[in-house]
C-alpha cells in the first residue's frame, strides 16, 4: 500500500473536553426539565444524580479502554482490539448510523430555532437553505483542516454554556428557596423511566474517543477529557432542572420549559437568549458530530473493512477529506428527506451495544495489552466495567419493540456489508 499523508495532532485537552461536553448537551437540554418533572415532580434532581452516577460508570470504562491506543475509532477499535473483526465492525458500523441519524435530527431542530429569530426561515425552502447552508459551512471547516473544526467545537462549547451559565446564575437568585422541601424517594418504576430517558440524554460523550489519532497525547488526555465532560454536563443539566422548578408553575406542562422559566426572570429578552443558546447548543452538537463521523469511517477503512478510498487523507489539510464529503452529503440528505425519523431508534441501540462492548472489553483488553505507565487504569478490578455493564442492560430492557427491531435490521445490515463487501488490507499502523 503507498505511504499517503497522516492526520495531524491538532486536538488539545481543552478541544478534546469540548466534543465531550457538545456530545452531551444538546437540543434535549431544552425540554428535558418538563420530561422528567412529568415523571418524578421535585424528586426530579435525584433522577439526574443516578444518570449522572451510570454515565460516569460507563464513561470510566471508555477512559481505560481509550488511554491503550492513539488510533482513530474509539469503541470500534476497543471491540475489535478484545472480540474480533466482526464484533467491531458491528460496533463502527452502528456508531457510523447512529450519527447520521442523529446528525440530520439535530440539522432539522436547528433549522426551527433559527425560525423564531426569522419566520421566512421556516418555510419548507427556507428551512431546505438552512440545513445546507448549515451543514456545507461545517463540513467545509473540517475539511480544510482539524484544527478548525476543533476550534468551532470550542467556540459553540463556550456560545452555548454563556447563555446557560447566565440562566443558572440568574435563576438561582430568582427562586424562592422557601418553596424547595427535601424531596421524597420517588417510586420505583417513575424514576427507572426518567433514569432511561436521563440515561440517553447523557451518552455523546464518548464521541471524545474517537478522534485519538488527531489528538495531541490522546493516552494522557483522553480520559481527563471524558470525566470532565460527564461532570460538567451533570453539573450543568441538574442546576438547570434545579431553576426551572424553583421559577416555571407547571413544568410538567410545559413544551419549552427553559425559555418559559427564563422568561419569568429575564422577561422576553431572556426567553430569546435561550432560543439563541438553543441555536448554538443544536450547533455545536452537529459541529461535533460532522467532525467524529468522518473519523469512524476512516478508521473502518484504515483497519480494511470499508473500500480504502474513505481513508484518503488530504494532502495538504491533511484530513479524512473523503469521508468529511460523503457523510455530510449523507447527512444532507436525511435531513431534506426527512428520512433519519426511522432511523432514530438506532441512536439508541447503538449506544447501548458500544457501551455494553466497551465495558466488556476490559478484562479481555487487560489479558492482551501489556500495561503502559501512561495508561488510566481503574481501581477495584473489574467492578466498575461491571457496574458499567449492568447500566446499559438496564437501558437495553427498557427499549421498545420498534427500537429492538430497527437495532437488529442495523446489526443485519452491517453484517450483510461485513460479509458481502470485498476486503482490502488494513493500512499499516
Amino acid at each position: 500500500m503507498a505511504t499517503q499523508p497522516q492526520l495531524v495532532r491538532a486536538v488539545g485537552l481543552a478541544g478534546l473536553t469540548a466534543i465531550a461536553v457538545n456530545g452531551v448537551i444538546g437540543a434535549g437540554i431544552f425540554v428535558m426539565p418538563a420530561t422528567v418533572a412529568a415523571l418524578l415532580g421535585p424528586s426530579s434532581p435525584i433522577a439526574y444524580l443516578l444518570a449522572s452516577v451510570a454515565a460516569l460508570l460507563i464513561g470510566l470504562s471508555f477512559a481505560e479502554a481509550g488511554s491503550l491506543f492513539d488510533r482513530a475509532g474509539g469503541p470500534y477499535v476497543y471491540a475489535r482490539e478484545a472480540f474480533g473483526d466482526f464484533l467491531g465492525f458491528e460496533v463502527g458500523w452502528m456508531f457510523l448510523f447512529g450519527r447520521l441519524a442523529g446528525a440530520a435530527a439535530i440539522a432539522n431542530g436547528f433549522a426551527a430555532y433559527v425560525a423564531f429569530f426569522n419566520a421566512e426561515l421556516g418555510t419548507p425552502v427556507g428551512r431546505a437553505a438552512v440545513i445546507t447552508a448549515s451543514i456545507a459551512a461545517i463540513a467545509t471547516l473540517n475539511y480544510i483542516g482539524v484544527r478548525y473544526g476543533s476550534a468551532v467545537v470550542n467556540i459553540l462549547t463556550i456560545g452555548k454554556l454563556i447563555p446557560i451559565l447566565i440562566f443558572i446564575t440568574a435563576g438561582l437568585i430568582a427562586i424562592d428557596w422557601r418553596t424547595f422541601a427535601l424531596p421524597s424517594l420517588p417510586a420505583i418504576q417513575p424514576l427507572r423511566e426518567a433514569s432511561l430517558v436521563l440515561l440517553f440524554t447523557f451518552g455523546g460523550f464518548e464521541f471524545a474517543s474517537v478522534p485519538s489519532e488527531e489528538v495531541i497525547n490522546s493516552r494522557r488526555n483522553l480520559p481527563i477529557a471524558l470525566i470532565a465532560g460527564i461532570l460538567i454536563s451533570s453539573v450543568v443539566y441538574i442546576l438547570i432542572q434545579v431553576v426551572c422548578q424553583g421559577t416555571l408553575p407547571n413544568l410538567s406542562g410545559d413544551p419549552t420549559p427553559v425559555a418559559n422559566a427564563a422568561r419569568q426572570f429575564l422577561g422576553p429578552a431572556g426567553a430569546a437568549l435561550m432560543v439563541f443558546g438553543a441555536v448554538l447548543s443544536t450547533t455545536g452538537t452537529n459541529s461535533t458530530i460532522l467532525l467524529v463521523g468522518p473519523r469512524m469511517l476512516y478508521a473502518l477503512a484504515e483497519g480494511g473493512q470499508l473500500p480504502a478510498i474513505f481513508g484518503r487523507v488530504h494532502p495538504r489539510y491533511r484530513t479524512p477529506h473523503i469521508a468529511v464529503v460523503l457523510f455530510a452529503l449523507a447527512v444532507l440528505a436525511l435531513a431534506l428527506s426527512g428520512t433519519f425519523a426511522a432511523l432514530a431508534a438506532l441512536n439508541a441501540m447503538a449506544r447501548l451495544l458500544y457501551s455494553a462492548v466497551t465495558c466488556l472489553a476490559i478484562p479481555r483488553l487487560r489479558q492482551k495489552i501489556a500495561p503502559r505507565k501512561d495508561a488510566f487504569r481503574l481501581p477495584f478490578g473489574f467492578l466498575v466495567p461491571a457496574l458499567g455493564l449492568l447500566v446499559s442492560v438496564f437501558l437495553l430492557t427498557g427499549v421498545t419493540k420498534t427500537q429492538a427491531l430497527i437495532g437488529a435490521a442495523g446489526m443485519l445490515s452491517g453484517a450483510v456489508v461485513y460479509f458481502v463487501l470485498p476486503k482490502s488490507p488494513p493500512a499499516q499502523t
